[in-house]
């Protein structure tokens, strides 16, 4: 066992600090209970932040529409009231549990004992899939983007979305709103996403798809980046067009090499967890996407739900002879609002 470098012991460790992860510190210190979250990213919102904070989300409850950036803020302020202890940029690699069922969390940083452990780790480590292109690297972040951070960066602006998935649909509707041209390029005839939103965009003045290209490479060209696009299939049939930006949506990819060194029982490559969200693992929990329930959807709303379930469990498990409300109205009683 690596050396313990703090003697406090947590009731509950959370693992990951996206939405679901915040809710549960919420709900987790609402119960008072000591409680940690543990992110390994440098900031808390996790694939939302990351990938999508301008998107606008329409299944999140109590919101006919929500922008990422705005749910991550709300959800970030609800917490915050509760003083949580978010340590960003550290990474779990392995726990064990003691004779005494303590668990020893080791990080990149730390060993941390807890209680009980909610994983709440999404899909795990991910990044964008990259453009293809031997000098796009050159582009990153100066005209070429992976995620729209700002919708407003695109004002008035030429704007190229290639993929062809609902993120590339959903990206093209809402830039439409703001940029002076958007092209949608895809290197099939057929779109993934939903065709309710393909039609929307065949309907939308400012857009227009070009079908089925791929890009072939960057050139700077007076301010501006010359794309050059390859007909799919075809031997040296090209076209090249100008913008101001290019954003790539081609999905992410995953690293869950992480979580298969935590030795859980899986099913597809999901956390296999029971009615209260308990994993193989006694007291250690998992909730959101990385959990598998039969019956569950991959929706930020399920892991809102999921969230209290493992928490009450798990504070009933660690303390039998305590019993507290579950309600927000009486467990806020505790807690000066004015």
């Amino acid at each position: 066992m690596v050396r313990i470098l703090e003697n406090k012991i947590y009731d509950i460790t959370i693992v990951g600090a996206g939405p679901v992860g915040l809710f549960t510190a919420t709900y987790a210190l609402m119960r008072q209970a000591k409680t940690q979250v543990i992110e390994s990213l440098s900031e808390v919102g996790g694939q939302v932040t990351a990938l999508f904070p301008a998107k606008q989300i329409y299944d999140v409850p109590g919101y006919f529409k929500i922008s990422g950036t705005d749910l991550i803020s709300n959800l970030k302020e609800q917490t915050d009231f509760f003083k949580p202890e978010i340590h960003l940029n550290e990474t779990v690699e392995r726990f064990e549990k003691d004779d005494d069922g303590i668990f020893h969390i080791q990080t990149n940083q730390r060993t941390t004992l807890s209680r009980s452990i909610i994983l709440a780790t999404g899909v795990g480590a991910f990044e964008p899939r990259k453009l293809r292109v031997e000098n796009a690297a050159d582009f990153e972040n100066k005209s070429l983007f992976y995620s729209v951070p700002d919708i407003l960066m695109f004002k008035d602006k030429n704007v190229i979305i290639a993929g062809g998935g609902d993120s590339a649909a959903d990206w093209t509707i809402e830039l439409s709103k703001v940029a002076k041209k958007v092209t949608l390029v895809h290197r099939r005839d057929q779109f993934r996403a939903l065709e309710s939103s393909i039609n929307k965009i065949k309907d939308l003045a400012n857009v227009e798809i070009l079908t089925p290209y791929m890009i072939d490479g960057l050139e700077h060209q007076n301010g501006q980046t010359q794309i050059r696009l390859k007909r799919s299939r075809t031997k040296d049939e090209y076209q090249t067009l100008l913008a101001d930006a290019l954003i790539v949506n081609y999905g992410f990819k995953t690293d869950s090499s992480v979580q298969k060194k935590w030795n859980l029982e899986t099913i597809h490559n999901q956390i296999k967890v029971d009615s209260t969200q308990q994993t193989s693992i006694k007291g250690v929990y998992a909730i959101g996407d990385n959990a598998y329930q039969e019956g569950c959807v991959d929706l930020i709303a399920c892991g809102f739900g999921q969230a209290p379930i493992a928490i009450n469990h798990a504070l009933e498990t660690i303390y039998p002879e305590k019993r507290q409300p579950t309600h927000s109205t009486q467990l806020m009683k505790n807690f000066n609002i004015e």
